[in-house]
């Protein structure tokens, strides 16, 4: 047996972990217990964990099988990551037509997960770009499923949080581009009103949005950035030694102090570099990819992060409310992330994202403190009709699951009964 915890590092339960190999992907069924894909375990809760059970590793499936420079259109296996996916095409005018925080993401983690990005208002999640994949069940049954073949197999696997089977490759549509860089600009905020008017004016001649707020501060201040695909032909900038945190410290090095000190300099230092810019895309898309281990900042107990969608039309009163909760609590991030998505249907059954205004925080994990401003932050998701991003979630109640997921009980239909997680036992009973 194996520890393993998931990206929160709120604990780390024992597992079997098998790798799977591409040779003989019969799934490796232990007798009476469940089964698992694993990627790169970047899941912030309990999403990927499996404990007592098995995890299968899916990282040894990590190549590519097929490109079609004409159209755009890759073949590759499951395992590979998004970092190999930008790196071998972005080169060739090619890149990923949505990505999330992080390349250090695998494709089939993108698909179970339906991630989103920076765009979806302009493109929607990242199944939305999956063109067909295959889908291995443990009593080996292979299904071939795209929107058309076997559509409803696709919709349920799509977001659904890798209990439908084990998806084993893909076929992903990429996006044309002229330049591996971004013209972007910068505007500082002083109020929400402020911000929901930026987003609004920009979805139309902007295909990326997103801003930063600051969560300590009563000001509703944040920092908010646009930007479309350069023509622009730079060379690209050498990439930099990436740095790491080498230790996990005693204590969280997050904290009301470090917080209010970080969040001021952070906004009057973006605040005099408004205006236009032109940046590589690798920093825009992955900001805290150059920081290695960046978990490890928020100390031994590890760390949650809340990131919730409410619909648009309550969004301004629930994320100013829970901003109220979360000042007052003396609680926060230093990467608060604000965000609107845009007006178009998700393809899969627990898909996240819908039209509303996301809010993505991370918060020391202080125990019970932190739940019971979690509960808090529940009450105003779930009087604003809102839900819960499950891939981030480590203890959302069971009601507001299935309150925020309204094709649950269609979805159950669906799971494999010889796979299961933490997540699913704890808000599905199995």
């Amino acid at each position: 047996m194996v520890a393993v915890s998931s990206w929160g590092r709120l604990g780390a339960w024992p597992h079997e972990v098998e790798t799977l190999q591409r040779h003989a992907l019969n799934l490796p069924l232990q007798k009476n217990k469940s089964g698992l894909a694993y990627g790169m375990g970047r899941s912030y809760g309990d999403v990927c964990l499996n404990p007592e059970g098995v995890l299968w590793r899916t990282t040894s499936l990590d190549r590519f099988i097929h490109f079609d420079a004409q159209n755009g259109e890759l073949i590759c296996e499951a395992g590979v990551l998004l970092r190999d996916i930008q790196r071998t095409f972005a080169p060739r005018g090619w890149i990923l037509p949505v990505t999330p925080g992080t390349q250090f993401v695998t494709v089939g983690g993108a698909i179970a997960n339906d991630i989103h990005g920076k765009n979806h208002h302009a493109e929607g999640c990242f199944g939305d770009h999956v063109l067909q994949f295959t889908l291995q069940r443990t009593d080996g049954t292979v299904m071939e499923c795209s929107p058309t073949q076997h559509p409803v197999w696709f919709a349920a696997t799509v977001g659904g949080l890798g209990l439908t089977g084990v998806i084993t490759q893909a076929r992903l549509q990429l996006k044309r581009i002229q330049s591996t860089w971004l013209d972007v600009e910068t505007i500082p905020y002083t109020s929400l009103d402020e911000f929901f008017t930026l987003s609004d004016s920009s979805e139309q001649e902007w295909e990326y949005t997103v801003s930063w707020i600051d969560c300590v501060s009563r000001a509703e201040r944040g920092i908010f950035m646009r930007a479309n695909m350069s023509t622009t032909n730079a060379s690209v900038p050498q990439q930099k030694q990436a740095r790491t945190v080498p230790f996990v410290p005693p204590v969280s090095l997050i904290n009301a102090f470090t917080l209010k000190s970080f969040n001021a300099s952070y906004f009057h230092l973006k605040k005099m570099q408004a205006g236009n810019s032109v940046q590589h895309m690798t920093p825009f898309f992955y900001p805290l990819d150059n920081l290695l281990h960046w978990n490890r900042i928020y100390g031994p107990r590890g760390f949650f992060q809340y990131q919730s969608v409410v619909p648009r039309a309550a969004g301004h009163d629930a994320v100013q409310a829970m901003l109220k909760e979360i000042a007052k609590a003396g609680e926060g991030s230093f990467l608060a992330v604000l965000k609107t998505f845009g007006n178009r249907e998700s393809r899969g059954m627990l898909s996240f994202a819908q039209h509303g205004v996301t809010l993505a925080l991370d918060f020391p994990n202080k125990g019970e403190a932190s739940l019971q401003l979690f509960t808090r932050l529940d009450a105003i998701v779930r009087e604003a009709g809102g839900r819960i991003y499950a891939a981030k979630d480590a203890r959302m109640p069971q009601d507001l699951f299935e309150s925020g997921y309204p094709r649950l009980q269609e979805f159950l239909s669906y799971r494999d009964p010889g796979i299961s997680s933490a997540l699913s036992r704890r808000l599905m009973g199995a």
